[in-house]
């Protein structure tokens, strides 16, 4: 069992940067794959990126060059630094730990263990 704690969303106007961080406690999360899902207001959950065990990252396209993953084992926290914020980027952002047996990292039924998601917003 694995809990997972979302941190340091906020308001932060356009252009801004922030981090977000995800802490694990109960398993150590080095030796899974972290996924992000964000839910902007009204919608479905998409995803924006993951982090393999060695640490190799993807993203989504539309957040490709601002947003970067970075992983910190001995605080068993990853990170995922957002950069030049954009107005859409309004959403409540969850980290998710990856299925060991899973195939698609961008399917959300994949992920076995949530956060409570931290809100982002970037006013208009």
């Amino acid at each position: 069992q694995v809990t997972l704690v979302e941190s340091w969303g906020g308001l932060v106007e356009a252009g801004g940067s922030l981090r977000l961080s995800c802490a694990a406690s109960g398993r150590t999360l080095s030796f899974y794959r972290i996924g992000w899902v964000r839910q902007a207001p009204g919608k479905g959950r998409g995803f924006v990126g993951t982090i393999s065990s060695g640490g190799s990252a993807v993203y989504m396209d539309s957040v490709k060059g601002r947003f970067t993953h970075s992983k910190d084992n001995e605080k068993n926290t990853v990170y995922l630094q957002i950069d030049r914020v954009k107005p859409e980027g309004t959403a409540v952002y969850f980290c998710a730990r990856f299925w060991i047996g899973g195939k698609n990292y961008r399917r959300e039924n994949e992920y076995d263990s949530w956060g409570q998601g931290t809100q982002v917003t970037v006013p208009s």
